[in-house]
């Protein structure tokens, strides 16, 4: 009896190892279960654009990229950052830094204080501008010199000088409202300069036909001055009698500026030309008086009538005289 039982017992306690083992398998596939199912599919795209997929169970960008060896260039960033969970689209994505953030960075690491706005200021956008300025062009001054060589001599003024001015176009490019670069576009003359011209002369007494006696009864010029000044403004009373406007006296000015310098004796050896108008002869200003060769006013008077017989006015003979060189 004593035999029986203990074979029976040596069964019960196979049967139960037996069952343990089966618990024990059985608690290890659910184990091996749960492990598998927090398992996640993930892709990693690198900078070079090359894709590549791995399962994890980490949650941070930064363990799921040491988990599968990969380690970023200092020129290189990561989306998500380093810090943060996957996110629902499970995609980390590698990617070069931009021309801004690579200086950033070089900034930084040299250990100088700034800031990102300053550091950004730096790449602004360029602007340009169309700007247009006006400069003045100096006149110049012209001496003519009828003086024949004499030392006593005076200068006139016969034209004051004037500025011209003209319009310079630019293209300008700013940066941070700093002009960096100027490029001239156009130039337009709006006004031309007026040169002055000085004449030199020797001094000379012009006499007008004011006539007195002598205590012998020979007659005798009685000699007075006369400037430029003198002339022009009675030659501008002129013109207005003849209707002419402000115009045609500036061009009788130049007129007689290049003809006699408006010098009453003004002789030309070469023609024989005389007076303000160099009348040629200077005997056919006898018609507007016997005193042509002392009276400037007689001299003008011929002139002015001479013009507006043959050309009209002093603004047609002028053109006439820079066409052909006399009028």
């Amino acid at each position: 009896m004593l035999k029986i039982n203990k074979s029976k017992n040596s069964v019960i306690n196979a049967v139960k190892i037996l069952i343990l083992c089966a618990i024990l398998i059985l608690l290890s596939g659910v184990g091996a279960m749960a492990v598998t199912t927090n398992l996640k599919t993930v892709k990693i795209v690198l900078a070079s654009g090359y894709e590549m997929t791995v399962l994890t169970n980490k949650q941070t960008i930064k363990d799921i990229l040491e988990e599968n060896n990969i380690i970023l260039q200092n020129n290189e960033k990561v989306s998500p950052n380093m810090e943060e969970n996957l996110t629902e689209t499970r995609t980390i994505t590698i990617l070069d830094k931009s021309k801004q953030e690579v200086e950033i960075a070089k900034i930084s690491e040299s250990g100088l204080e700034t800031s990102l706005n300053n550091l950004l200021d730096a790449y602004s956008k360029i602007t340009e501008k169309i700007e247009v300025i006006e400069e003045k062009i100096p006149f110049e001054t012209i001496t003519k010199d009828i003086s024949d060589g004499e030392s006593n001599t005076r200068n006139t003024v016969l034209q004051e000088g004037e500025e011209g001015i003209k319009q310079i176009t630019y293209k300008v490019k700013y940066q941070n409202d700093t002009e960096i670069e100027r490029t001239k576009i156009s130039e337009e003359i709006t006004k031309e300069p007026v040169n002055k011209i000085v004449q030199v002369k020797s001094i000379v007494i012009t006499t007008r036909s004011e006539i007195k006696r002598g205590s012998e009864g020979e007659t005798a010029e009685v000699a007075t001055t006369g400037t430029v000044a003198d002339y022009q403004n009675y030659a501008r009373e002129r013109c207005y009698d003849y209707g002419w406007t402000d115009t045609d006296f500036s061009c009788l000015v130049n007129l007689w500026n290049r003809e006699s310098g408006w010098n009453p004796q003004s002789y030309n050896r070469s023609s024989g030309a005389y007076g303000i108008p160099q009348a040629l002869p200077g005997s056919k200003m006898a018609s507007a008086g016997a005193d042509y060769r002392t009276n400037y006013k007689t001299q003008i008077n011929w002139g002015l009538g001479y013009i507006k017989s043959r050309y009209g006015s002093p603004t047609a003979a002028w053109s006439a005289f820079k066409s052909k060189g006399w009028y």
